[in-house]
C-alpha cells in the first residue's frame, strides 16, 4: 500500500536500518596447523640441501684459492648448478609456507579475540600486516604471537590468569628473527663476493643462515602445534581449567 512499509524498507522518508554486526566465531586452525607442519619441514630440508651446497662452494673455492689448476671445470658448473636449485627450491617453499602461515595466524589471531577480547593492543589486521612493515616485521608479528598465545591460555578455575610458559613463542621468534637478518646479509656479500677468497667466506656464513633457517622452522612447528593445541582445549573445554 502507497506509504506503508514493507518487509526490507523503512517507512517514507526515513533513513534505512544499519546492518547487524558480523558474527564471529571460533574457527579451528588444526588443518592449517597439519598443513604448516608439512610445510614446514619440507622448507628445512631444503634448506639443509642449501647448506649442503653452500659447503662444497665453500670447498671449491677453498681449492681454488690455493691452487686454481687443481679444480676441475665441472666441480665448479655443478656447484652453479646445485646453489641455483637451492635457490628456486628455497623461493618456492618460502613462498608458500608464507602463505599459509599468516592465513593460520590470522586465524588464531582472531580466535584470541573471541577468547579474550581485552588482550590485545593491536588489531586484527595487524597478524597480516605486521608482516610488511619495514623494520616493523622484526618486533610486530612477535607482539601479536604473545599476546595470542596468553589469551588462549585456560583460566585458573577461580578466574586468575594461569601462566604457560612463552618459550616457544619466543625462542621461534629470535631465532627467527636472527635468520631473516642472516639471510640479508648474505645476499649483500654473495653479489659483492669477486673473489675465491671472499667466496668461500660467503659460502661458510651462507651455511650458518641456512642452519640458522633449519633452526627457526623446527622451532615454528613446536609453536605452530602447541598454540594450536592451546585453542583447541580452550574450545574444547570452555574458558577454566579443571581443578
Amino acid at each position: 500500500m502507497p506509504g506503508q512499509p514493507y518487509p526490507g524498507h523503512p517507512y517514507p522518508g526515513q533513513p534505512y536500518p544499519a546492518a547487524p554486526p558480523a558474527v564471529q566465531r571460533l574457527r579451528s586452525p588444526q588443518g592449517l596447523s597439519t598443513a604448516l607442519t608439512l610445510l614446514l619441514g619440507v622448507a628445512g630440508v631444503v634448506h639443509l640441501y642449501s647448506a649442503a651446497a653452500n659447503l662444497y662452494a665453500w670447498s671449491l673455492m677453498r681449492d681454488v684459492a690455493a691452487n686454481p689448476s687443481s679444480v676441475p671445470d665441472d666441480s665448479l658448473d655443478r656447484s652453479d648448478l646445485l646453489t641455483g636449485l637451492a635457490e628456486g627450491l628455497q623461493g618456492l617453499f618460502l613462498s608458500v609456507t608464507a602463505v599459509v602461515f599468516v592465513i593460520w595466524f590470522y586465524r588464531v589471531r582472531v580466535n584470541g579475540q573471541l577468547f579474550r577480547p581485552d588482550g590485545f593492543t593491536l588489531a586484527g589486521g595487524w597478524a597480516i600486516g605486521s608482516w610488511f612493515v619495514p623494520v616493523g616485521n622484526l618486533f610486530l608479528p612477535y607482539r601479536v604471537a604473545k599476546q595470542t598465545w596468553e589469551a588462549s591460555v585456560q583460566l585458573a578455575p577461580d578466574g586468575s590468569y594461569r601462566h604457560v610458559s612463552t618459550v616457544p613463542v619466543t625462542s621461534w621468534w629470535t631465532v627467527w628473527a636472527v635468520s631473516l637478518v642472516l639471510e640479508r646479509v648474505f645476499r649483500v656479500l654473495y653479489v659483492r663476493a669477486e673473489s675465491p677468497e671472499k667466496l668461500r667466506d660467503v659460502s661458510a656464513f651462507g651455511t650458518v643462515a641456512d642452519l640458522t633457517v633449519v633452526a627457526a622452522a623446527v622451532l615454528a612447528v613446536l609453536f605452530v602445534r602447541k598454540l594450536t593445541a592451546l585453542q583447541n582445549v580452550k574450545s574444547a573445554q570452555g574458558p577454566y581449567t579443571a581443578v
